[in-house]
């Protein structure tokens, strides 16, 4: 056999290859972002002198089928937020940044008292949304720094597909009722009893109880859609402790966390031209009388 058939290369073992390379590629890019992720999440905790947490739910798509699937706060979430809150010293602050849908009622409310129960400052920072539970978790901290138009949302619990307040309503109205809408109706009072109470609890460490009560009541109680945005006008009317104006490192932290590959982008723009800054005024020396 001569040199040059020993160095012949086979068509297929390159195709191989670069199925192999194909398939790790996405393993790589993943690990390169966690990196830029963990190395962000440091220098903002640096500069913010205290624990940053993320709370950030993306729409994930299967890679092959392509069925969307919702990410929503559960019972992992909860564990990990709750071993960051229990390792983070006495006296630091803690911000949490939230972008999510809601979740879990359970995993949202031991994110809140934990949260609540922090001996420090906790600031919640909203890009662009928290609803639902992501609300809830929000009003567990001493101040809730918005975007100029991102959204908070009702508290009110769901039961399945539908909202706890409107099955009880609908069991008010005259006319035969199912024994399962008789037993959702009942699941349904407990449950706006259970998360109005924690709410209002909530609340009272920034007003006083009455008006915490009023405030839960609105927010919990099915007096809203579950999806309607409350904006910091909105919020400030209710009293509750917002401020508008999320930093930049927090905007720009929020690029490390994109929607998942397979999803065309739906948005694409291209800044204006800068206008021109005009000089400076320059002031000239008053005359003494």
């Amino acid at each position: 056999m001569t040199i040059a058939e020993t160095q012949t290369f086979d068509p297929f073992s390159l195709l191989w290859l670069f199925f192999i390379l194909a398939s790790l590629q996405p393993a790589v890019t993943r690990q390169m972002m966690l990196a830029q992720r963990r190395r962000a999440l440091h220098v903002l905790s640096r500069r913010r002198g205290g624990t940053v947490i993320t709370l950030i739910h993306r729409q994930e798509s299967l890679s092959l089928l392509g069925f969307p699937i919702v990410r929503y706060i559960d019972i992992d979430d909860a564990e990990s937020v709750l071993r960051a809150i229990n390792e983070t010293p006495t006296g630091q602050p803690i911000e949490i940044i939230l972008h999510t849908p809601g979740g879990m009622v359970v995993a949202a409310r031991q994110i809140a008292s934990a949260l609540a129960d922090h001996d420090w400052r906790v600031t919640a920072v909203v890009p662009h949304y928290a609803m639902s539970g992501g609300t809830l978790i929000a009003l567990a901290a001493d101040e809730v720094v918005l975007d100029a138009h991102a959204a908070l949302g009702p508290v009110d619990p769901q039961l399945g597909r539908y909202p706890a307040a409107s099955i009880v309503e609908a069991v008010r109205r005259p006319g035969e009722h199912e024994d399962e809408t008789q037993i959702m109706a009942d699941m349904g009072r407990k449950a706006l009893a259970q998360v109005g109470g924690f709410t209002s609890r909530l609340l009272e460490r920034h007003m006083d109880p009455e008006r915490a009560r009023e405030v839960a009541n609105v927010l919990s109680q099915g007096a809203l859609t579950h999806d309607h945005p409350l904006q910091h006008t909105e919020l400030r009317t209710l009293g509750l402790p917002v401020r508008v104006g999320v930093p930049d490192e927090e905007r720009e932290l929020m690029i490390l966390y994109p929607s998942p590959r397979g999803r065309t982008q739906a948005v694409e723009y291209v800044p204006g031209p800068r206008a021109p800054e005009l000089p400076i005024r320059r002031e000239l020396p008053q005359r003494r009388g």
